[in-house]
Order: C-alpha cells, then sequence, then structure tokens
C-alpha cells in the first residue's frame, strides 16, 4: 500500500513537472516573434488556399489539408510565444501586434478560442466535402481572425 502511494505520488509530480516545463516558452524574444510570425505566415497561406477553391474550382484535398493546417496552428498554443518582452522584438520583421494584446489576456484569450472553435469546425466541414458548408464556415473563421486583427494586430 505503502509503494502505491509513492509510485502514485512520483506520477503526479512528473505530470506538474511536465506541464511546468511545457507551459514555459523556449527561445529569446525575437525567436519567439518568427515562430510566430511564420505560424501566422503559414495561417495566411492556409486561408489564401481555401479562399481559391472556394472562389473557383473546388479541390477537397487541398481544402482538407489547409483546413486541418488551420485547425493544427489554431490548437498549438501560439498564445505561449506572446510573451513578455516580446512587444517590441523584431522577428522576420517588426511585429504587428498591438500593446493591447499583452495587457488585456482576457481578450485575447476570447479571440483566440473563437479562431480555434471556428477551426476546428472547418476542419470537420472540409473532410465531408460540401464546397457551400465550407464557404459558409470560412466566412467564420474569416470574421474570428478579423475581430482578433481589428483588437490587436497594427493594420499598415
Amino acid at each position: 500500500m505503502q509503494l502505491k502511494k509513492i509510485m502514485l505520488a512520483t506520477c503526479a509530480f512528473s505530470v506538474l513537472a511536465v506541464s511546468a516545463a511545457h507551459s514555459q516558452t523556449i527561445g529569446k524574444a525575437e525567436d519567439q516573434v518568427r515562430w510566430r510570425q511564420s505560424a501566422f505566415s503559414t495561417m495566411g497561406w492556409s486561408m489564401g488556399r481555401i479562399k481559391a477553391n472556394v472562389s473557383g474550382t473546388y479541390n477537397k484535398e487541398q481544402v482538407t489539408q489547409a483546413a486541418n493546417t488551420l485547425q493544427a496552428l489554431a490548437n498549438s498554443d501560439i498564445g505561449s510565444l506572446f510573451a513578455p518582452g516580446t512587444e517590441s522584438a523584431k522577428g522576420w520583421k517588426k511585429t504587428e501586434v498591438k500593446p493591447a494584446l499583452f495587457t488585456d489576456k482576457e481578450g485575447a484569450n476570447k479571440a483566440w478560442a473563437s479562431f480555434a472553435k471556428e477551426a476546428d469546425e472547418l476542419a470537420k466541414v472540409a473532410a465531408a466535402s460540401d464546397a457551400a458548408a465550407v464557404k459558409t464556415q470560412f466566412g467564420k473563421v474569416g470574421q474570428a481572425c478579423k475581430g482578433c486583427h481589428d483588437k490587436f494586430r497594427v493594420e499598415h
């Protein structure tokens, strides 16, 4: 019985240690900005691929690949790359993040959760091959993106 308690305590401690390690962002501020800029560039490319398909000849495979990419990035904890000290760091280019993102964590989390929800749904809809449904859901993803951009991104 005592050994079982020790093993359970050890397992619990290990889970907490791993969780703590994963919650810490690795890399210099410039690296974090480059990583998030790269992720957002990939999201933009994926959105462009879907838009081309819903506006022209529909290719289920391309749409599904792009939707799955959006879903993966939406659920990849990119938010951890917006750590303190990255507000003015330069990555591939100057960051386009408004300072409000670093002070309005609740608003940022809400915006990201909305994007993740809509991206998850887009991946499901894309797998079903209904071009009209994809177009509708794609619009919802775009609105989620716009909601975040309007509040937290500097437009040039």
